[in-house]
């Protein structure tokens, strides 16, 4: 998987959780090191992206240009460090991410591939692959700051339940923990 690098978002203010997502424990480790884990376990190398500092041992990056634009800039700044690689996005609070889901969307054609869950792309848990960063750079310089609308420009492959479930998933990889009780919840799935 050496065309790919894993990219952990982890610049949000993560008010709903109270502190920083990346260091609450979940099942044992931080979600920073459940996130990567499963990257690195699926074979990919990682960055942390969106942060000026070191957390919990990895090195990050900030996002470029202003800070606080969203997953969308996340993306821009992990393909313009990624080198000519395409990037896995996950979003530091998806603790349950599986390597086995990361494999099998590497293997999807399209310039982004983006699983969905009860009707929404979940555009935080996606393939973004090179073909992306030009339509990413303008949408962030006209002001647009939703992947969601990126992707209406570019080639992408939605991966719909019938698909996805064939892997293994059950929609864990993309559920997102931002709140105690959130983080509660699923340590009971586990």
């Amino acid at each position: 998987m050496n065309d790919t690098m894993g990219v952990v978002l982890a610049g949000g203010k993560a008010s709903r959780m109270g502190r920083d997502k990346a260091l609450v424990p979940f099942l044992g480790k931080t979600m920073i090191k459940r996130v990567a884990g499963a990257l690195a376990a699926a074979g990919l190398d990682v960055i942390v992206v969106g942060r000026r500092n070191t957390t919990d041992g990895f090195a990050a990056i900030p996002d470029e240009g202003t800070p606080g634009r969203g997953p969308l800039a996340g993306m821009v700044t992990g393909l313009r460090h990624s080198g000519d690689r395409n990037v896995f996005l996950v979003a530091v609070d998806q603790p349950l991410l599986r390597p086995e889901t990361i494999s099998a969307m590497l293997q999807i054609p399209g310039d982004a591939v983006v699983p969905v869950a009860g009707g929404h792309p979940q555009v935080t848990c996606a393939v973004y692959r090179r073909a992306c960063l030009e339509p990413a750079k303008r949408a962030l310089e006209s002001g647009q700051m939703k992947l969601r609308r990126m992707l209406e420009e570019i080639e992408t492959t939605y991966v719909e339940e019938e698909t996805w479930s064939t892997w293994g998933e059950d929609g864990r990889s993309w559920l997102s923990l931002d709140t105690p009780q959130a983080v509660s919840d699923a340590e009971l799935l586990g």
